[in-house]
């Protein structure tokens, strides 16, 4: 893929510590440098957005004993998008699609 670097590499490898200061400061846009009392401020994340935070830890985790076997697979983008279209848990109907198949025949 050719695509075009717009930045000037050169001039803002040569950019020293002060520089980027200056600019920060100059920026009203730019978020400030954090410094000590900034860092004395801080509060974690669950006092902050505890909602958030619960949202977040309630998503499944690493298992530990997986039980299934990560792997890539190359599949008609129709059954991709179907499946998908079913919601959250779209990779797991595939897994109970196979297993279905399967055990028919085995049967």
């Amino acid at each position: 893929m050719d695509y075009e670097i717009k930045s000037d590499l050169k001039r803002l490898d040569s950019l020293t510590d002060e520089d980027i200061r200056r600019a920060i400061a100059e920026d009203p846009d730019a978020a400030p440098e954090l410094d000590e009392a900034m860092m004395a401020q801080a509060r974690p994340a669950e006092e902050v957005f505890p909602e958030l935070v619960a949202a977040y830890r309630a998503r499944r985790g690493p298992q530990k004993r997986p039980t299934k076997v990560p792997v890539s697979i190359r599949l008609d983008p129709e059954v991709i998008e179907y499946f998908r279209a079913t919601g959250e848990g779209w990779q797991s109907r595939i897994n109970e699609a196979l297993v279905e198949y399967i055990t028919k025949e085995s049967e």
